[in-house]
């Protein structure tokens, strides 16, 4: 079983927080935590050709998908644990993420949902590349995880996650990189079209399943911050989700249904498909 060392990535200094666009992505709060059963990566009847992807749209396009974490790192402390240069300090190579009260875990949830963007995505003609497939003991440290993306001259990047914040808080958010240029890090490139994707995101996100924006971030779902080597080493553009809260039971109720959890992968097919089109 993963511990909930890290508390997700909800620990995160004031200075950092940031809503440069706080009207964006305010789409209907409308329950869509229904049922439904089977973990296939194409739930509920979903072809992968609804919402615009009957066609092949996104030939051309190359996405990296990041699932947060990993099962294995608990069983791995050491390796996860050195350090790493992410240009504004150093920070742990990876962590073990969060779980649910009930024990799901984060990476289970990452990696499941990763599945079906990816499925989603390669409908509409993308090629999808994951940082891992659950095919390594643990890891990918934070800095290969950015060079993946890289690497493949990606048009976008995303990292899923799930937050491991207190109980009575519940939503989602969106994280986007700062501008920074120090060490290894030079986001100026990508700063301002991960905005546009994060807002984008968040949008579809919302529209697809209801998930109300985080109501601990000033309920504005969108931060921005430069403590994350994901984000730091990227030279795509590039954003992570954290898709609800991990220990508030409404979203642990959602996080750990596969009606559900299409859903939230729908939302980030949608927005990154209307991210690489132009749309909003």
């Amino acid at each position: 079983m993963v511990a909930a060392l890290a508390g997700g990535w909800f620990v995160y200094d004031a200075r950092h927080r940031s809503d440069p666009d706080p009207a964006a992505g305010r789409g209907s709060l409308a329950t869509a935590h229904g049922g439904g059963s089977g973990d296939s990566p194409v739930a509920d009847g979903d072809t992968g050709a609804s919402a615009g992807a009957a066609g092949r749209e996104l030939a051309g396009r190359t996405v990296v998908i990041d699932p947060g974490h990993n099962n294995g790192n608990a069983e791995h402390t050491a390796a996860i644990s050195r350090t790493v240069d992410i240009g504004t300090n150093r920070k742990e190579c990876d962590t073990t993420g969060t779980e649910t009260n009930a024990g799901y875990p984060e990476a289970t949830y990452t990696l499941d949902v990763a599945h079906r963007v990816r499925t989603l995505l390669e409908a509409r003609g993308a090629k999808v590349v994951l940082t891992y497939d659950g095919d390594r003991p643990y890891g990918p440290c934070v800095d290969e995880r950015a060079r993946i993306g890289n690497d493949a001259h990606a048009d976008a990047a995303l990292s899923i996650h799930a937050d491991g914040a207190p109980a009575d808080r519940l939503g989602f958010h969106v994280i986007a990189p700062k501008s920074v240029h120090q060490g290894a890090a030079d986001t100026r490139a990508i700063a301002a079209p991960s905005l546009r994707l994060a807002t984008t995101l968040r949008s579809h996100f919302t529209a697809a399943t209801g998930e109300p924006l985080a109501n601990y971030l000033g309920g504005k779902g969108l931060t921005i911050r430069d403590d994350l080597g994901g984000l730091n080493l990227s030279t795509v553009p590039k954003v992570f989700i954290e898709c609800g809260n991990m220990r508030n039971a409404h979203d642990a109720a959602a996080l750990t249904n596969p009606a559900w959890r299409q859903h939230a992968a729908q939302g980030i097919a949608d927005g990154l498909t209307a991210f690489l089109e132009g749309k909003r």
